[in-house]
C-alpha cells in the first residue's frame, strides 16, 4: 500500500474517531431518559452513565493520538 494513502487513511480514521466520541457525549443526555424507563436499567444508571461516557473519552483519546502521531510524522521535531 502506498505510504500517502496509508497516512490519509489513518488520518481520516483518526478525525472519525474524535466526531465519533463527540458525537456519543452529545447523545447520551438523549438517549438516557428512554433507558431510564426501563424497568432492569433503573438502578444502573449511574454506571451505564459512566460506561458511556468512559467509552466516548476513549474514542476521543484514541482519535486525538492517531492526529497527534499523523502530525508528528508530518512535521518532525526540530534538533
Amino acid at each position: 500500500m502506498d505510504d500517502n494513502l496509508k497516512q490519509g487513511l489513518q488520518l481520516a480514521w483518526g478525525v472519525l474517531l474524535v466526531l465519533a466520541g463527540v458525537g456519543l457525549c452529545f447523545r447520551i443526555p438523549q438517549v438516557m431518559p428512554q433507558i431510564r424507563q426501563i424497568e432492569q436499567f433503573s438502578g444502573a444508571t449511574a454506571f451505564i452513565y459512566f460506561s458511556l461516557y468512559f467509552v466516548a473519552l476513549f474514542l476521543v483519546a484514541g482519535g486525538a493520538r492517531k492526529l497527534f502521531i499523523h502530525y508528528r510524522k508530518r512535521n518532525p521535531p526540530p534538533r
